[in-house]
């Protein structure tokens, strides 16, 4: 592909090449990741369960893992939406304030993507240091107000849209890249 500018000139000649599935095998990694337990996606009021499939598999992307409520439907919507081959990490929470609450108190960092006041634009999100949890509402209520005194930080994604929010995998998603530092 050759861009050019004003009156034709070529100003660059680079060509894009797309890799080979077999280069990109290479620099990857082989096996599904253990339990790195340094960044835990948490969407612990789930409503849609395909949401949860798709960010499952951007948790295997990142590096990341799963914290996701016993509710019944749960395991079957992460089975079907979960398009890969492997194993993933998921933490299985049974009370998702008290699990909030055990997190902080053994040193997590506790971050809520929610639209609030002092929440940090997700564009100033530094990369995840210490253990962190990020914690991802209902996507028409957002996290539950007892919930919120359990943040140490809220991330807000900034739209310009008509809409409220965007759905659980889509934020997670934003969110986990800029944490696991790799945007």
């Amino acid at each position: 592909m050759t861009v050019r500018t004003g009156a034709g000139n070529p100003r660059d000649t680079r060509k894009i090449r797309t890799r080979p599935r077999r280069e990109i095998r290479r620099y990857r990694r082989r096996r599904a990741h253990s339990c790195w337990d340094h960044l835990i996606a948490a969407p612990l009021w789930p409503l849609h369960g395909a949401n949860l499939g798709t960010l499952l598999r951007t948790c295997d992307a990142v590096g990341a893992c799963l914290a996701v409520p016993r509710f019944s439907w749960v395991p079957e919507a992460l089975e079907r939406g979960n398009t890969l081959r492997r194993r993933s990490c998921v933490h299985w929470v049974n009370d998702p304030l008290t699990w909030l609450e055990r997190q902080r108190a053994e040193g997590t960092q506790v971050v809520g993507v929610e639209l609030a006041d002092e929440a940090v634009r997700l564009a100033d999100l530094p990369p995840a240091r210490v253990r962190t949890v990020a914690v991802l509402g209902h996507e028409q209520h957002g996290i539950p107000p007892e919930a919120l005194d359990l943040l140490d930080l809220a991330v807000e994604i900034p739209m310009v849209g008509t809409g409220h929010s965007l759905n659980v995998a889509v934020a997670g998603s934003l969110v986990l890249y800029k944490l696991a530092g790799l945007l």
